[in-house]
């Protein structure tokens, strides 16, 4: 490959569903395929450590003071990932080892925060393998909020990768202007939107962000099956007996700076899909259209960011 190529891989795979440790290990036999493959990044869908709240919506979540949303959660909470006590240390190393940058969703239990409560996050972990941002979901969707908290602007972060410069966002913030506006405004030409799963999210907006940023835009999603749910989770048949065959169905796919499909959506598909992609097109389209440079009026318009990571205290010892 030239100087203005990378090739990407988009691992659509299911988690061990509310195993920390088993979906871990399973990320890392991507992050190795990926590697042999000669991937320069390989992103994961959202939540995928230890996995989406699937049961929120098939069992009721909206009750109060329900035992089994109270069951439910303790469990997320256990299997949850807290980045200080190092449970991402075994990712960090396989990127460094096989020179590779990573970036998944995980469900990340924070200390600065008390240590209860949830939130969605996107990390990029460099080919260093350095955790160099973690994104908190800025507004869980819908009955997400039944289990997930806001997250604040910390993550709106981009980093360089060869040519690129890569940002990220977590599902339906990706309908948001304003985060998008931010990543532009930092320079982002490879945008990554991490998803549960489900062609119903990807198939017209990641072409939509491809054109309005005049980038590359990568979405990634999780997969999810009724074969994936274990009978030893508690209240497994509520959920399995209130879902269809995909719980998640995929939708992975890769749209080029012009909108074009370079990747479509692969559905109902465990696997890693890759791609070159070329800094040159960027530039190619960018000729005519710079959403944050040349076609941008920051006299009339103008975007403030707050990247403060927010916490209840602060302390002054």
């Amino acid at each position: 490959m030239n100087k203005d190529e990378l090739k990407v891989g988009l691992a659509q795979i299911a988690p061990i569903w509310l195993d920390r440790k088993k979906t871990i290990i399973k990320i890392i036999e991507y992050i190795e395929k990926a590697a042999e493959e000669r991937c320069q990044l390989v992103s994961f869908g959202e939540a995928l450590i230890p996995g989406y709240p699937f049961w929120a919506e098939r069992t009721n979540s909206a009750q109060f003071n329900s035992p089994i949303q109270k069951e439910f959660y303790a469990l997320y909470l256990d299997q949850a990932v807290q980045i200080e006590s190092g449970d991402l240390q075994s990712i960090c190393k396989i990127a460094m080892d096989k020179k590779v940058a990573v970036i998944t969703g995980i469900i990340e239990r924070a200390l600065n925060r008390g240590g209860h409560s949830l939130y969605a996050s996107l990390v990029y972990i460099n080919p260093n393998g350095e955790i160099k941002s973690v994104h908190r979901k800025l507004m869980p969707t819908y009955d997400e909020r039944l289990v997930w908290s806001p997250g604040d602007g910390n993550g709106l972060q981009v980093h360089p990768l060869g040519k690129f410069t890569v940002g990220g966002l977590n599902c339906w913030e990706n309908w948001m202007p304003l985060p998008r506006t931010a990543l532009y405004g930092m320079g982002e030409d490879l945008h990554i939107a991490i998803w549960p799963g489900g062609y119903h999210n990807t198939h017209d907006i990641t072409r939509f962000m491809a054109k309005e940023g005049r980038s590359y835009v990568i979405s990634v999603s999780g997969l999810m099956r009724k074969s994936d749910i274990r009978n030893n989770i508690p209240n497994a048949q509520l959920i399995l007996e209130n879902s269809d065959d995909f719980l998640a169905n995929g939708g992975s796919c890769l749209a080029g700076p012009d909108g074009e499909w370079i990747i479509k959506p692969q559905v109902e598909k465990e696997g890693l899909f890759t791609a070159v992609i070329s800094h040159k097109r960027v530039r190619e389209e960018r000729q005519n259209f710079d959403p944050a440079g040349h076609y941008s009026r920051p006299d009339v318009t103008k975007l403030i960011v707050n990247r403060e990571r927010q916490s209840t205290v602060e302390f002054k010892d």
